[in-house]
């Protein structure tokens, strides 16, 4: 049997959270009863500088049942930082670890198979989604989509997979070597080389509350996710720069024949076109080189990822 930790962020889920203790605590009964997990396994709750009353909710769980403990950052950090926080912590605790997040839309019944794959001697086991029936149409479209770009652009991860994943405790403590302020554990799990399979994961609709991961912070993520991992933007503009010197070099020869045929036209539409044209490459070019180096910028300070203001846990009473 393995002590076992479920790592939830949690950020405004006061709605849903004591919906999730419930199902949680009846899946934790059922795998100790079955000897898959030990006795003392564990749900760790982050709480990501919420504005709810969701840490009041993990302090009343933790005081009234055995199986939850709680973390609390200092102010929010978002959700990749929380969750690390959350892995982090429980690594002491614990022989692996599962992260889900809170609402729990994955499916539960993945993980008695996650331990069994663990027990064969993988040490990552991920949970990829089958059915996303349950997820809006644009999430659904603009999630295909991302994965295939990130395929494109030479980013290592697995296709249809989220946060819902297993983890055992030596491939824990070697993510924790991995020092990235631009955390996109999505990608940079998969680098680590622990043998690993999947899991079906069935998505279901959310119990109460509504999804706090919004279009923009999907975008803010998949951002990320490609500047993290890939150079090929670069690459790309510098391509895009030779496709508009040899255009220019065409249009250098059009002109000269023009002129010497004298069928030049004067006149400003196809000049003021260049130039907006040439000009907005030029700002996209300029932001995206801006964006790696603010990224570097961000590395460099070497600021943690997350403060931890209090963490409760029945074993240091």
């Amino acid at each position: 049997m393995i002590k076992l930790a479920i790592v939830s962020p949690c950020y405004n889920e006061e709605e849903v959270l004591d919906q999730s203790a419930k199902r949680l605590t009846a899946l934790f009964d059922e795998l100790i009863e079955k000897d898959k997990i030990s006795k003392d396994s564990f749900v760790l709750l982050v709480n990501d500088g919420s504005k709810d009353s969701t840490w009041s909710i993990i302090s009343r769980l933790h005081k009234d049942n055995a199986h939850f403990k709680g973390l609390n950052l200092a102010r929010n950090v978002g959700h990749q930082s929380a969750i690390m926080a959350g892995m982090m912590t429980a690594k002491e605790w614990s022989d692996a670890v599962i992260t889900i997040d809170a609402d729990l839309q994955d499916d539960l019944s993945a993980i008695e198979k996650m331990i069994d794959d663990y027990a064969n001697g993988y040490d990552i086991i991920y949970g990829v989604k089958v059915s996303r029936k349950a997820d809006p149409v644009l999430k659904r479209m603009s999630a295909v989509a991302f994965y295939k770009l990130q395929s494109k652009m030479g980013v290592e991860s697995v296709y249809n997979h989220a946060d819902f994943r297993f983890m055992s405790k030596r491939v824990l403590d070697t993510l924790a070597k991995y020092q990235e302020k631009n955390l996109y554990l999505r990608g940079l799990i998969p680098m680590l080389g622990f043998p690993s399979t999947t899991v079906d994961d069935i998505i279901s609709e959310r119990t109460a509350g509504s999804s706090k991961y919004t279009l923009k912070k999907m975008m803010s993520l998949a951002l990320d996710g490609i500047t993290s991992f890939s150079v090929k933007p670069i690459y790309g503009i510098m391509y895009l720069g030779i496709i508009f010197i040899f255009i220019s070099i065409l249009i250098g020869f059009y002109v000269l024949y023009a002129l010497w045929s004298h069928t030049a036209v004067h006149g400003w539409a196809s000049l003021m076109l260049s130039i907006w044209f040439v000009g907005g490459i030029t700002l996209i070019s300029v932001g995206v080189v801006g964006l790696y180096v603010g990224k570097i910028y961000k590395e460099v300070k070497g600021r943690p990822l997350y403060n931890i203001k209090d963490v409760l846990d029945k074993n240091d009473k």
